[in-house]
């Protein structure tokens, strides 16, 4: 064996200790929040593959959409079938298109009355509330008794929420948060929005 190699090997060694140490480390077992933000794509991406992942350990799930509206998307057809998932397009569209703020507000708050029934429900193993952070932005709902919703729900249910521009007391909030980042899109280049890669 190369020199190369053994240092390869001790180097692993001393990791493997470091990270055995961190997994015996970790007794809790709880739902988790992960918030997914940011201005790249791919939130709801990634937690429409935590909710297939989920679903594969036999987890029920609600997802609700608060701004899309059109049905037609890859991710609605695929789980839509599946009878463990309760989905439920909400949205009025993006506010660019709807310009009638009442409106999206209505449909806003009418969304959350029903995304807080999943979160009082034990028998909802994952909630996905996608797009979630304009209602703060637009000022549709008050951040306070949402994170009140959030912190009471059933002990093992794990809530993921997606959107741009969390606020800091939702960051604070969640378990696990990834920024999406954006370095280059396809749209930017002139190509069309494709089934299959953007809805």
């Amino acid at each position: 064996m190369s020199g190369t190699d053994n240092r390869h090997r001790a180097r692993m060694q001393r990791k493997k200790v470091v990270v055995d140490e961190k997994i015996s480390a970790a007794h809790t077992a709880r739902g988790v929040f992960l918030l997914h933000t940011g201005t790249g794509k791919g939130k709801s991406s990634a937690a429409f593959g935590v909710l297939a992942r989920a679903l594969g350990h036999g987890l029920r799930a609600v997802v609700i959409q608060f701004i899309k509206r059109r049905s037609d998307t890859g991710e609605a057809a695929f789980f839509q079938q599946h009878p463990a998932v309760q989905w439920q397009v909400m949205g009025e569209g993006f506010t660019w298109e709807t310009q009638d703020a009442q409106r999206d507000a209505a449909a806003a708050r009418a969304a959350w009355v029903k995304a807080q029934q999943a979160l009082t429900d034990p028998a909802v193993d994952l909630v996905l509330l996608d797009e979630f952070t304009y209602v703060f932005k637009y000022r549709w709902l008050e951040l306070a008794p949402v994170l009140t919703a959030i912190r009471a729900r059933p002990p093992m249910q794990h809530l993921i929420i997606t959107g741009r521009a969390a606020p800091p007391e939702l960051i604070t909030a969640a378990d696990t948060v990834t920024e999406m980042t954006l370095i280059k899109h396809a749209f930017q280049a002139g190509i069309q929005a494709m089934p299959g890669i953007e809805f």
